[in-house]
């Protein structure tokens, strides 16, 4: 139960300072990504700030024998980059620049309307098509 209401916390937390730092207005962050027009650097400060936040945040977790609600911390073991995570990163970067939404932020821009059903909507549809060639694709053997 500890560990729920600590996930709704951190996600309350995390979506309201989207909302102040308006991440969740894709004008906003289209006009971030827009180095050669009418550049916004605003949201450099946002993500500064985040950096600051996590590594701080880090450096307290690493202190740590275990996490307050887990038997351990999950930290991913491969730490290969191979070229289904950099076409996975370029086509999200691609998507983001676009639409001005990222999953997070979008989840957050709910309470604003329509715009981010659609980019939602989309965005399972991406997914579930991703799931359906990912399947049907043959994966070389393990040595």
């Amino acid at each position: 139960m500890g560990r729920n209401i600590a996930a709704l916390f951190a996600g309350l937390i995390f979506g309201l300072g989207l909302t102040i730092s308006e991440m969740v207005n894709p004008a906003k962050v289209v006009a971030f990504l827009d180095l050669f027009g009418n550049w916004d650097p605003s949201l450099a400060f946002v993500m500064g700030g985040a950096l600051i936040v996590t590594a701080i945040g880090y450096r307290l977790a690493w202190t740590r024998q275990k996490p307050v609600f887990a038997e351990r911390f999950q930290v991913p073991g491969n730490r290969q980059i191979d070229t289904r995570l950099a076409l996975g990163a370029v086509l999200f970067g691609i998507g983001w620049g676009l639409v001005g939404l990222c999953p997070g932020p979008a989840i957050s821009a709910l309470t604003f309307g329509a715009p981010a059903l659609v980019f939602l909507a989309a965005m399972g549809a991406g997914m579930s098509a991703f799931e359906v060639v990912d399947r049907m694709t043959p994966r070389p053997k393990a040595a």
